[in-house]
């Protein structure tokens, strides 16, 4: 946690607007590559960004070499997509100081990538059989730039429009939500095992965007299990959830992160680094 806390000039609480922890790129669900991004950062001005793939640290080698190159400090990381199945809601949880193989985070994830890949991929055949215009081939190229299939690749086979349009919207909900043809989800790991597995790896766990999951319940929980930070800033955050963070930041000694959650052309956020 130290290099972290030297990050934030040793202040746990403090939040830098030249520091992005959690961006995601084509390494999973998003449309940008390592380089893309980085080339964004610097003509923005970041100078430490931490790539957060979900459940996957393929590429981070590479990333960090990058970085150099583009004048910027590269932080391995991961978005753990997990779940507190004691209350029934997704959880995720960052990895930051993450390096590329980190063994507990694979055997621990790479199983969830299989059961996505799966997933999305019998999610494909329902559009196809339904009779959708998907281009499957689209998709499918979108995959093999990725570690698995994303429902974020079926949609941009289905329609060019933004994914922040009213009409991409309204299709993904149809389709995925509400007992769309395609609402189905897969097992997620368990929310302390993340964090075990990233302190085994050498990583800062860190609770991701605790106000959109409404995960603060089992934070103390994940605290027993080494949680170093919370996820003070996000884009879904209020000022409640800002100040709620810092609060079970002080009581629980944890360092306070803040990030754009980028995913280029698939999200909401038009940058990294962006007003949060």
């Amino acid at each position: 946690m130290a290099a972290l806390h030297e990050i934030f000039g040793g202040e746990a609480t403090a939040w830098h607007a030249d520091v992005d922890f959690h961006v995601h790129t084509t390494a999973s669900d998003g449309s940008d590559t390592f380089e893309e991004v980085l080339g964004q950062a610097r003509a923005r001005g970041i100078t430490c960004l931490a790539f957060t793939n979900h459940d996957t640290t393929r590429g981070l080698s590479e990333a960090v070499a990058l970085g150099e190159r583009f004048g910027v400090r590269v932080v391995g990381g991961i978005e753990v997509s997990a779940y507190d199945f004691e209350r029934g809601r997704k959880v995720h949880v960052l990895g930051l100081g993450i390096e590329e193989g980190a063994p507990a985070l694979a055997a621990l994830c790479d199983p969830v990538l299989e059961r996505r890949n799966a997933n999305t991929h019998w999610q494909l055949d329902r559009l196809v059989e339904a009779g959708y215009a998907v281009d499957v081939e689209r998709a499918l190229a979108l995959a093999r730039a990725s570690t698995c299939l994303y429902k974020q690749h079926l949609m941009a086979a289905l329609t060019d429009e933004p994914f922040t349009s009213t009409g991409c919207r309204t299709l993904y909900r149809s389709l995925f939500k509400n007992g769309g043809i395609c609402d189905r989800d897969i097992e997620y790991v368990d929310a302390r095992d993340a964090v075990r597995a990233i302190v085994e790896d050498g990583g800062v766990a860190v609770l991701a965007h605790p106000g959109q999951l409404d995960s603060y319940d089992l934070l103390p929980d994940l605290v027993d299990c080494g949680l170093g930070g919370i996820e003070r800033f996000h884009p879904d955050h209020t000022a409640a959830d800002h100040a709620r963070c810092a609060d079970l930041a002080e009581r629980y000694n944890l360092l306070c992160t803040g990030g754009s959650d980028y995913h280029g052309r698939f999200g909401a956020v038009e940058s990294v680094g962006a007003p949060i």
